[in-house]
């Protein structure tokens, strides 16, 4: 039974605190280690500087020529929305700047893999362009380095991924995470990477009075945060205060309708409001149908969405990414299912535990959805998961989630070192990261990566948490401060939208949709009766007749529907208490 562990607010934070908050939110953020009101302002001119990335200046240097010399630039990018918003603002923002020629490539997955490959760059070549720029990959691309400068292209890296022991040859990297980079934000998603480059770039313009001797008006760059609210809260990155701050100018823009038509038009696939727009919107309905094209046909269908500034045309690639998504979730349903079966059917032994990683791998399985599937069995199993499928040959490819506390690359790290040549090629980050090995090695590989995972957790780690900021009382079920709580963002990973834990009775539940569990939920001693919803229950346990009251950690929403709004609970936990 996974456990409930409430966070607790320092009290000296919550002392430094404004008390013209509401001190539910005064608790809130002083469990999130918000000690000073200063670090709840989100304007633009709290943002890091640009100048303590290392190499800023020399990346600039080149773009200037780039642009003075009217050189030929291509923008390689990933196939996931971080990737795409990164590509998408690299090339709108570098022709708004001037440069005539820069267009980007973004390499198929199932047929070149991630990031600058040899094989991408011979791709690249039939373009002849002058510079490669890199973004949201590149920082293990050292093959794919060294085939451009063969063949005469030069390459700047653009990346926030987490480097190797050796960096590749590129003219200049740009990247956070590589050895002394001062930079003090290292959580920046690559969106973020290529707008701080960009930031300088215009600074640097100014300087030369570039827009004015070219007739230019010189770009807001504020018009482009919707890309990079978009791709930081997609890529799920840790949102420390940087990203706050980015995410959250992006989505008050987009709040007022500033945004390009193809986020607008995801937004309206995805039945979001743009008005009451907030982070989770971004990572649960734009993210995904962006992400499909990646994950089952051509990445660049999701750039150009994001590029055209043609309404009518962004509707009808945002209808085509939604056909997508839908095949994408089909797909992942059948495989999650395969997936428990196999889960099921391990010949564990008597006294014998599931593996604290485990590493699951079907033949039929999509590549392009594995991670989804690994990010799901880990939800349910509460451990690293790496799901590998087919690539070519008697290749595998695996992609691999993480939980709380394990850095999943410096684990594929470890078991590289201590069985070398086993894994072919690896990169990420600490909550996510790609591999491929050979499928002869796939049991010995699957049995080092458990025993590695084993040193990091405890039986207890692997039973699953649920967090919680304590329970609400009774006078705080109200949608005022359900609105202050979905305005006092921007949430995610990190930096966790609040969630509360309570003692209901069960008076009423019925089954909506195909698996989404409609409640009543009453208060002990109370006539107060509240709306709730669980999403996507198993249908084994749920609807439960013999349920008098429940245990639940739940977050305080708003429901609208036919212009009414009501308080509702978003279930994110459900247990049946019992009289013992």
């Amino acid at each position: 039974m996974p456990r409930i562990v409430r966070r607790h607010a320092k009290e000296d934070n919550q002392k430094k605190l404004s008390a013209h908050l509401p001190p539910l939110l005064q608790r809130i953020y002083a469990a999130r280690d918000v000690s000073d009101m200063a670090q709840l302002d989100h304007e633009l001119n709290q943002l890091l500087p640009y100048h303590d990335l290392l190499n800023i200046d020399l990346a600039i240097q080149y773009l200037v020529t780039m642009l003075q010399q009217q050189l030929r630039v291509l923008v390689i990018g990933d196939f996931d929305a971080d990737g795409a918003t990164s590509a998408a603002l690299l090339v709108s923002v570098l022709r708004s700047f001037g440069l005539q020629h820069v267009n980007y490539l973004v390499p198929n997955r199932f047929e070149y893999g991630y990031g600058l490959t040899p094989e991408i760059v011979l791709v690249a070549k039939e373009r002849n362009p002058d510079w490669i720029i890199t973004v949201d990959n590149g920082i293990s691309s050292h093959d794919g380095v060294a085939k451009a400068h063969a063949l005469g292209m030069k390459v700047m890296v653009t990346d926030h991924h987490l480097p190797g022991d050796t960096l590749p040859p590129a003219e200049v990297i740009i990247n956070p995470n590589q050895p002394n980079c001062n930079f003090a934000s290292k959580a920046l998603a690559g969106v973020g990477v290529a707008f701080y480059v960009l930031l300088a770039l215009r600074a640097r313009l100014r300087e030369l009075n570039w827009f004015s001797e070219n007739t230019i008006t010189e770009p807001n760059l504020a018009h482009a945060l919707d890309l990079v609210a978009l791709g930081t809260v997609a890529d799920v990155v840790p949102l420390d205060r940087n990203n706050r701050i980015l995410v959250h100018q992006g989505l008050r823009r987009m709040r007022l309708g500033c945004m390009r038509p193809g986020i607008r038009a995801l937004l309206e696939a995805s039945g979001r409001s743009v008005h009451q727009l907030v982070a989770t919107d971004l990572g649960f309905g734009v993210g995904p149908r962006l992400n499909a094209a990646g994950r089952l046909d051509d990445m660049s269908l999701g750039i150009e969405c994001l590029l055209t500034d043609d309404h009518d045309h962004a509707r009808h690639i945002a209808e085509q990414l939604s056909l997508l998504n839908e095949e994408r979730k089909q797909i992942g349903d059948d495989m999650q299912y395969q997936a428990m079966q196999i889960i099921q059917n391990l010949h564990l032994g008597e006294g014998k535990n599931l593996p604290a990683g485990l590493c699951l791998y079907e033949s039929t399985w999509h590549q392009g959805v594995i991670g989804i599937l690994a990010a799901r069995i880990k939800e349910a199993y509460h451990r690293p998961v790496i799901a590998f499928a087919h690539n070519e040959g008697t290749v595998l490819k695996g992609s691999a989630r993480s939980v709380k506390g394990v850095n999943i690359r410096d684990v594929l790290d470890l078991v590289d070192k201590r069985c070398p040549g086993m894994i072919i090629s690896f990169g990420g980050h600490a909550m996510a990261a790609g591999l491929s090995l050979n499928e002869k090695d796939f049991p010995a590989f699957s049995a080092a990566f458990a025993a590695e995972i084993g040193k990091c957790l405890t039986e207890d780690d692997l039973q699953g948490v649920y967090y919680s900021d304590g329970e609400l009382a009774l006078d705080e079920y109200t949608l005022d401060m359900a609105t202050q709580l979905r305005e006092g963002g921007p949430w995610g990973q990190a930096f966790p939208e609040p969630s509360f834990d309570g003692e209901f009775n069960l008076l009423n539940q019925r089954i909506v949709g195909a698996k989404h569990l409609k409640l009543q939920l009453g208060f002990p001693g109370s006539h107060r009766i509240l709306d709730a919803i669980y999403f996507n229950i198993n249908t084994d346990e749920w609807p439960n007749r013999r349920a008098e009251r429940v245990r639940a950690v739940y977050r305080l929403d708003v429901n609208e529907y036919q212009s009414k709004r009501n308080v509702q609970l978003m279930i994110e936990h459900l247990e049946t208490i019992t009289d013992e």
